[in-house]
């Protein structure tokens, strides 16, 4: 009864901790991948406003003329970046999917550096195309001689994350001008996701796209604006795939939730200044409280994670421990096809992150 595709995707490893988080009293949750804030007060009544005054049926597929337009100004001014095209999406997660489906045949092979969002492999499987694996350990940085060799005639998508979840990196411009030179000339799409780019605690961000404007650029509210539920994104990029992805979104998502659309122009007025400061404080102070413990951790430039390796035994092994003292996060193999690492997410209360702080450091002199 069921196709093959879906027999070939497992359950989200995260969503099996949030599920045994359900079940836990108190535990100390360094598992949850989103901001700990709350959506900010102009958003939030910008939306309240658009339920009153009717703003409550289907936009256009590709969503409204004044979102397109702030986005639009928005790039152009943080990321020098002029698309072609534009497309409002159901969050970050939608627009990937579109892309995907709009780009990957059967046998194609997709380039996804490893460690990765867990999302991106299994929509390889859901296309019926071959994920190839880009090997970033032990420092999670891109390197020529390691993805060059990996491009054939099938490779059809590389897929970039920066700032990079789970582990924090952020990939310097030269990196980014690597891949780039690599494709050049190749009927090869780089994606770029960066939801993250909010989160930045080293200097400049430089875009994917800003390098090289052919790349697919996806962006969203989730985690800047802490609009995780309000499933709010764009997609930007060549006008002849931004065309078939919002075909697909005519016949899948629709239409991004109207309401949020509206609130999304008084979003991107919002000044979140204060709060990436707070998410620089709490990196420093779980990758301090994780290196004087003995940890091997890499110091995250962006992002709210973390990705130590673990002290002793497997990824699951150190994860059961954790959890056995009432501590959540999140084995490494859900975003690796290596078993030596563990991620956490820091946007809690300090207190929070402290008490978990303290009993990791106790399970690493085990």
């Amino acid at each position: 009864m069921l196709s093959d595709r879906i027999l070939g995707i497992d359950a989200s490893g995260i969503r099996k901790v949030f599920d045994l988080a359900a079940t836990m009293k108190d535990p100390i949750n360094l598992s949850i991948g989103q901001p700990h804030f709350d959506t900010p007060e102009p958003v939030k009544e910008a939306a309240i406003a658009a339920i009153r005054a009717g703003f409550n049926r289907y936009t256009v597929t590709q969503g409204i003329p004044e979102l397109h337009a702030a986005i639009r100004a928005m790039l152009r001014d943080q990321k020098q970046f002029e698309p072609e095209a534009t497309l409002i999406t159901s969050a970050v997660s939608g627009g990937l999917v579109l892309a995907f489906l709009a780009t990957v045949n059967p046998g194609d092979e997709v380039i996804i550096p490893d460690p990765y969002f867990v999302m991106y492999k299994h929509l390889v499987t859901l296309c019926s195309g071959k994920a190839v694996f880009l090997d970033t350990y032990p420092d999670f940085r891109l390197r020529r001689e390691a993805l060059e060799p990996l491009i054939t005639p099938r490779t059809k998508m590389i897929v970039l994350n920066s700032p990079c979840n789970p582990t924090g990196v952020v990939y310097t411009a030269d990196e980014l001008r690597m891949v780039a030179d690599l494709v050049r000339g190749r009927n090869v799409l780089v994606v770029s996701d960066e939801t993250y780019d909010a989160f930045v605690y080293c200097g400049d961000y430089p875009s994917m796209a800003t390098v090289h404007p052919p790349t697919l650029l996806l962006g969203g509210f989730s985690k800047t604006y802490a609009m995780t539920g309000w499933r709010l994104g764009y997609a930007a990029g060549p006008k002849a795939l931004i065309s078939e992805m919002t075909k697909l979104q005519q016949y899948t998502f629709v239409c991004a939730p109207s309401f949020a659309q509206q609130a999304g122009i008084v979003a991107l007025e919002c000044d979140v200044s204060g709060r990436i400061a707070e998410y620089r404080r709490k990196r420093d102070l779980v990758y301090d409280g994780l290196r004087d413990a003995g940890y091997e951790v890499e110091k995250p430039e962006g992002s709210f994670y973390i990705f130590p390796r673990v002290p002793w035994g497997t990824d699951m092994e150190f994860a059961e421990e954790a959890i056995r003292n009432n501590v959540l996060l999140i084995p490494g193999s859900v975003f690796s096809e290596r078993h030596t690492h563990f991620r956490i997410a820091y946007p809690v209360p300090d207190e929070t992150l402290r008490r978990g702080i303290e009993v990791l450091r106790r399970l690493a002199r085990r």
